[in-house]
């Protein structure tokens, strides 16, 4: 696995408690588009979090982005959040 995946999934360990967290990247799907850059990544964050799932799914996804927002500046250009039980 890319070593940035692996940082942002220690970094959510570390931040908030989370059970399990997959990342699957898709930036493939986005190639053609016309803002598409190489050195950007477009990701999907499944998650499962008994915490995450107690607050409202803004709330939740907030709080991710918070803990990601260096990320979300220089390396994500996209950010899906899924969060389960």
């Amino acid at each position: 696995m890319n070593n940035f995946f692996e940082d942002i999934i220690t970094k959510l360990k570390k931040e908030i408690e989370i059970e399990q967290i997959e990342i699957v990247d898709n930036s493939h799907k986005h190639v053609k588009h016309k803002l598409f850059s190489r050195n950007k990544f477009y990701l999907h964050l499944r998650i499962k979090s008994l915490y995450l799932n107690s607050l409202s799914r803004v709330t939740a996804q907030k709080e991710v982005m918070k803990v990601l927002k260096d990320e979300l500046s220089n390396k994500i250009h996209a950010l899906e959040i899924s969060i389960e039980q």
